[in-house]
């Protein structure tokens, strides 16, 4: 996120989105593991050797090791490997994958964010599910039943584009403000439940001007800066259907001109580099700053929870928060795709729900019983509940087939912009440019 702990929104999920990190033993609770008879013939037996593909290096192998061993032990009739594939954007990832497959490696459950799922559909890499959901629906619809139904209906939407189930949808992370109470009173200014982008700036003011702390951070990524200033302005780097790009649209130049402004006036401290937002804030240096569920865990680790709350936003005319997801689809070259989906089952189970809820996920679990449940909610800021209720205003980051390429043409038209190398309008209407080209 520039913002998640790395470059780019949900580009490199080891540090941010992927809901492994810190893990630990939690991942030992005892799992549902639920077999499913055979889906068909060509499909193999619910055993064998299966291999989880997770996007990411070494570093969080031993995280997946721990993740699985109940499942391995559930299930010693299937051998689970997890591998891990290093790659700088989700559609590189991809082609990782397919030269995989091509070279005859056996590979067959990929955990793939938002920004992949169409990539990975649109190739023709994934086996519809539809025959696995009908021969265990009563599972399916359990899940389905304690998940957001946005999820299911974002996926249909942007990640089916024959009509067919290609995904099963896991954790979540919107947008909100981390706030820091104690600054806010320091300054003799309550933390209000909803602002303005002008109320905001005012409130930065009077923080600087008692405290000397920063307002915020100003930074560059795709989902947690951009994003959430242009959908809280009605804007977005393209329209519903993903087919046009709408990055140079008068609300969109505006929002970037107020994140501009924000550093101009002293509010934000000039962008460039890495800005360590969890520790600013927990030295007092910073009033807020915009994040999912996973600045929690750096939070817990700096003993800096206490007077710390999520807070909307703020809004030009009206809320919104951007909104990415894990999937777990079953890849078409599996030659073992009923233990692939056996699989997937204990990935959707309740006590893989618990697991991830108790081992200091990154995300927002997908079921609701999970994250409204008090093993999420407690040591965590005030209000926390608020990353699930923005899914009622969050809109789908935009990430067409060529989205790593938008992507990058998003991010460095907003850095030019914030940091003034470029005035708003040039900027964004060069890459609107950019970003057309991309969507042919």
């Amino acid at each position: 996120m520039s913002g998640y702990a790395y470059s780019s929104a949900f580009g490199r999920p080891v540090d941010r989105r992927t809901f492994l990190r810190g893990l630990g033993t939690a991942a030992l609770v005892p799992a549902a593991g639920a077999t499913l008879a055979g889906c068909g013939s060509d499909s193999g037996s619910a055993s064998g050797d299966l291999t989880f593909v997770y996007y990411g290096d070494a570093d969080l192998q031993k995280d997946y090791d721990k993740l699985f061993t109940k499942f391995r032990k559930d299930h010693p009739e299937i051998t689970l490997k997890a591998q891990g594939i290093a790659s700088k954007s989700w559609a590189e990832f991809a082609n990782a994958v397919s030269t995989r497959l091509a070279g005859g490696q056996p590979l067959d459950v990929v955990q793939i964010a938002t920004e992949g799922q169409r990539i990975f559909a649109s190739k023709g890499l994934l086996e519809p599910l539809d025959p696995y959901i009908k021969k265990d629906q009563a599972a399916v619809d359990g899940y389905y039943k304690d998940t957001p139904p946005q999820l299911k209906e974002w996926l249909k939407q942007y990640a089916s584009p024959d009509g067919k189930t290609y995904y099963m949808p896991g954790g979540y992370n919107t947008m909100a403000l981390y706030v820091d109470g104690k600054i806010f009173s320091d300054a003799g200014v309550e933390v209000p439940e909803e602002w303005t982008w002008d109320e905001f700036s005012e409130l930065g003011k009077e923080i600087k001007a008692k405290t000397g702390a920063y307002l915020t951070a100003a930074g560059s990524g795709y989902f947690t800066d951009v994003m959430p200033w242009l959908l809280t302005n009605g804007a977005s780097t393209l329209d519903e259907k993903w087919a046009t790009a709408t990055y140079a649209s008068p609300e969109a130049v505006e929002s970037l001109t107020f994140a501009r402004s924000l550093v101009t006036d002293g509010l934000a401290p000039k962008p460039g580099g890495t800005y360590d937002a969890p520790t600013a804030m927990s030295q007092g240096k910073l009033a807020s700053f915009g994040g999912g569920r996973w600045p929690t865990n750096d939070l817990r680790r700096l003993k800096a929870l206490d007077g710390v709350q999520l807070v909307k936003w703020p809004k030009k005319t009206t809320d919104g928060s951007p909104v990415g997801w894990d999937a777990w689809p079953i890849l078409k070259g599996s030659k073992n795709k009923d233990a692939a989906w056996t699989l997937i089952t204990y990935l959707i189970s309740e006590s893989f729900g618990d697991t991830i809820t108790t081992g200091g996920g990154a995300a927002v679990p997908a079921r609701i019983s999970d994250a409204t449940s008090k093993a999420f909610l407690e040591d965590a800021p005030e209000n926390t509940e608020l990353l699930s209720e923005l899914l009622k205003v969050a809109t789908p980051i935009p990430a067409p087939d060529r989205g790593a390429e938008c992507q990058k043409a998003i991010e460095e038209a907003w850095l030019q912009g914030i940091s003034g190398t470029k005035q708003p309008q040039q900027a964004l209407t060069e890459a609107n440019t950019k970003i057309q080209g991309l969507l042919a």
